[in-house]
């Protein structure tokens, strides 16, 4: 299983805006939504990943501890669907469905919105401030698929209560490791080459 390590965009980096469709009920999700929250997470996942069908129920337990204390959270797969299908917008809208995500999650076609992000492997996290500047990215925590490692979320818990509380966050980030996003052929970023 090939291993991708996310590009670990600058801490204090300003959320870049997006507008994306939402795959269960169309709407239009940018930042401009999470507007009066106290901090945003920006998840890159996909349906078919490993690594995120690893961690997918920590990613669900996420949004039942979090979103009620002001977190906004959106996760957006950009996968190319022609060559993987499995990440459709169907498939996803299932997905959410089937582990009852409690947050958006937005299917990127033009690949942009991830690439503003710079991300590059599913999942890749993304943590903002009220401000939306970034104050975390990197790992859930260190389990793996197969490491024996059990998945307690860990990592992006500590920077998400430190963020919600307005107290530094831990800058000793590991990057996330996982899938390489499947971008379209020829629009592959410059960062992930």
């Amino acid at each position: 299983m090939a291993r991708t390590p996310s590009t670990m965009l600058p801490l204090g980096t300003k959320a870049p805006n997006f507008q994306l469709p939402e795959v269960v009920s169309g709407k239009l999700i940018s930042l401009d939504t999470f507007a009066n929250k106290q901090a945003l997470l920006v998840m890159v996942i996909c349906q078919h990943c490993p690594f995120v069908k690893h961690v997918q129920n920590e990613l669900v337990k996420l949004g039942e501890d979090y979103v009620k204390q002001g977190l906004g959270i959106v996760a957006i797969s950009a996968n190319d669907v022609s060559n993987y299908p499995d990440d459709s917008p169907e498939n996803l809208k299932a997905m959410a469905q089937q582990l009852g995500f409690n947050f958006p999650i937005c299917y990127d076609e033009s690949q942009e919105t991830t690439k503003a992000y710079t991300a590059a492997c599913t999942p890749d996290f993304f943590l903002f401030d009220s401000d939306f500047k970034l104050t975390y990215r990197g790992q859930l925590d260190d389990s793996r698929p197969g490491n024996d490692i059990p998945v307690t979320g860990k990592d992006l818990r500590a920077a998400i209560e430190a963020t919600l509380e307005e107290t530094p966050v831990n800058n000793d980030q590991k990057p996330s490791l996982g899938c390489s996003i499947k971008w379209k052929s020829g629009n592959e970023p410059s960062y992930y080459s």
